[in-house]
C-alpha cells in the first residue's frame, strides 16, 4: 500500500491507526515517523486499541521498549528517539522481538535506526500542515497491503 490519508482531529488519527492495527499480522513491523508533537502517541494509542489492548499506551521514550501482551497479538512498542546508535538496540532485545514473528512491532523514530529496519516493514509518516488547521495531519503509509 502506498496511500496518504488526511485526518482533522485526534479522533480521526486514532481511528485510522485502530483500523490499520485491526488488520495487522504477526511478524509485521510498523515504522512511525514524524516531528515532535505531530501525533505519534495518539497513533500508537489507536494502534494498540486496534489490537485489543485495553491498557493505556504510553510512549516508551525512557524505557525504549514497552510490551503489551493482552491483545489479539503482542505489541512491541519501541521509541528510539534517545538511542545513540543501532548497536544499542541489541541490548534492549530489539532483534529478539522484531525477528520472533510472534507479535507486531511499532517503532517510533525508526529513521534513527534505518540500517536495522526490516526491508518489508510498513512505513508511516505523520506530518502537520498548519494551513489546513491546527489538528490536521497528513499520514502516508508505504508498504503492506
Amino acid at each position: 500500500m502506498n496511500k496518504t490519508f488526511e485526518t482533522y482531529d485526534e479522533k480521526e488519527t486514532y481511528k485510522l491507526a485502530f483500523d490499520i492495527a485491526s488488520k495487522a499480522e504477526s511478524g509485521q513491523v510498523y515504522c512511525l515517523n514524524g516531528d515532535l508533537g505531530v501525533g505519534k502517541t495518539v497513533f500508537a494509542q489507536g494502534f494498540g486499541a486496534g489490537l485489543g489492548i485495553e491498557e493505556p499506551i504510553v510512549s516508551p521514550t525512557f524505557t525504549i521498549l514497552k510490551e503489551y501482551d493482552e491483545g489479539r497479538l503482542p505489541l512491541y512498542h519501541f521509541d528510539v528517539y534517545r538511542i545513540g546508535s543501532e548497536d544499542e538496540m541489541e541490548e534492549i532485545g530489539y532483534f529478539d522481538k522484531v525477528d520472533s514473528g510472534e507479535g507486531v512491532s511499532l517503532i517510533e523514530w525508526s529513521v534513527l535506526i534505518e540500517g536495522i529496519i526490516p526491508k518489508d516493514s510498513i512505513k508511516i509518516e505523520i506530518k502537520k500542515n498548519p494551513e489546513k488547521g491546527f489538528d490536521y495531519r497528513e499520514i502516508t503509509i508505504n508498504g503492506g497491503e
